[in-house]
């Protein structure tokens, strides 16, 4: 990948800079040391995840998250100028999550014919080898039983896939017995009954893996978060928050809970134009419809009206009812559409930024580009392209002495949204882990 032009990194915004975007990014700028402030007490009582990405859409007169991650991968992505940012995070978060931690067993997703997902493996492999640890490739894979080497075809870096195996109540490859596990698998298919009640911290815990996680149950976290942060900023949590409904059990093939589905976009519809109407925004409003677990961009639909509901073909059903891992959607989040007026490049592909936190930090992010999508779709759909974000400071470091909608200081704004979306994460992982810990105080 070229690297990005440093005189010109930040994406045209095609909307006047007079709005209530510009408002934002200038009360963030003003109440910055708050901001801090705040972010610090919120770690202090809810740990960081180990890692997520965020993926933001900034539509001039909002500026929102739309998806979490807490498995990213794109870590090839990132801006290499960040190498050491990212070991300094990694060193911190191995810190708290076992501090006598010499060895790590990173184990990855099964698919190993996406060359560039594997890029991400072997950029993470080398970051963690960086930050100080012996580490290892463990693999999943049901049929992998003897050590298997790949030889990436994008940069020709090799790596070593070994099968994990169980030894009691500890996981190892070969003779590497790790002191922690780090998973970069979103477990769609399920937690392996090898990772269950390991004698060994893992990171992030299997239980918020897509197998058990909800969107609309991050997102119920995120308003919350939204609603503080909003008291502290001075401003409408709405701003930096979109709006959903969700819809619990439906089958998109036997058409199947149809009713609260069209209900609940008609009602999301009606809760959007009222904000438009408040801040005299002239926009068509629209939803985003989209499996409630999952990732990879599958499953998610644009409905500007019920009729989009309504008239869905069977092209367009069994799209929806397609999940990773082969499962079907059974449930789906109905969330407020939120447009992307940035471009960029010399096509104008629609651009969208994707933002990495490793523990508390902001390590780097990319633009996410599809000059195939238009700035009411998913962009991560075939067309897709990364650009690197080309911050010269990480996205905790705003310029006083810039406009709000500058470099660093849109970064900075970004920075801050992915951090409530990250902190959102923060309090869904502890309360699924309090759960947990009530039923088996109870089963005991």
């Amino acid at each position: 990948m070229n690297a990005p032009d440093t005189n010109n990194p930040v994406p045209r915004l095609l909307t006047a800079q007079t709005g209530p975007l510009l408002a934002l990014e200038s009360t963030l700028l003003e109440r910055a040391a708050d901001i801090e402030a705040w972010f610090r007490q919120q770690w202090l009582k809810t740990p960081p995840p180990f890692y997520s990405s965020v993926d933001l859409r900034n539509a001039g007169f909002k500026l929102a998250p739309v998806d979490t991650n807490l498995f990213p991968g794109g870590f090839n992505n990132l801006n290499p100028a960040f190498e050491a940012l990212c070991v300094q995070a990694i060193q911190a978060a191995m810190q708290r999550v076992c501090p006598q931690a010499s060895g790590v067993l990173l184990i990855p997703e099964n698919h190993t014919r996406n060359q560039f997902y594997l890029e991400n493996v072997a950029t993470l492999f080398n970051l963690i080898k960086k930050a100080g640890f012996h580490v290892r490739i463990g693999s999943l894979m049901p049929d992998l039983h003897e050590p298997m080497e790949l030889t990436l075809e994008i940069s020709g870096r090799k790596l070593l896939l070994e099968p994990v195996q169980r030894d009691e109540d500890r996981v190892h490859v070969g003779d590497f017995y790790p002191c922690s596990v780090i998973l970069n698998n979103d477990l769609s298919a399920g937690a392996p009954e090898i990772l269950q009640g390991i004698d060994q911290d893992i990171v992030p815990p299997p239980n918020l893996g897509w197998h058990m996680r909800q969107k609309s149950n991050h997102f119920g976290f995120y308003r919350e978060v939204a609603r503080e942060f909003a008291e502290v900023a001075g401003i409408d949590p709405w701003l930096v928050d979109p709006l959903f409904r969700n819809c619990g059990q439906i089958n998109f093939m036997k058409r199947e809970g149809e009713e609260c589905l069209e209900a609940n976009v008609e009602l999301l519809l009606e809760d959007i134009r009222a904000k438009y109407t408040q801040y005299g925004i002239k926009e068509e409003p629209f939803v985003i419809i989209k499996s409630d677990a999952g990732t990879y961009g599958m499953g998610v639909m644009t409905a500007r009206s019920v009729e989009d509901v309504r008239t869905m073909n069977r092209k367009a059903r069994t799209h929806m009812a397609s999940a990773k891992e082969g499962r079907e959607v059974t449930g789906a989040i109905i969330q407020e559409g939120v447009y992307t007026f940035e471009k960029m490049g010399e096509d104008e592909a629609t651009a969208e930024p994707v933002v990495y936190m490793i523990d508390r930090y902001v390590v780097g992010g990319f633009y996410r580009l599809n000059s195939k999508r238009g700035n009411q779709e998913n962009l991560n759909a075939p067309g897709m392209r990364f650009e690197p974000l080309a911050f010269d400071e990480c996205c905790s470091a705003p310029d006083p002495d810039c406009g709000p909608d500058e470099r660093p200081n849109r970064f900075y704004a970004y920075g801050v949204v992915a951090r409530l979306a990250a902190l959102a994460a923060a309090r869904e992982s502890q309360a699924v882990a309090e759960i947990r810990a009530q039923t088996a105080s109870v089963a005991a």
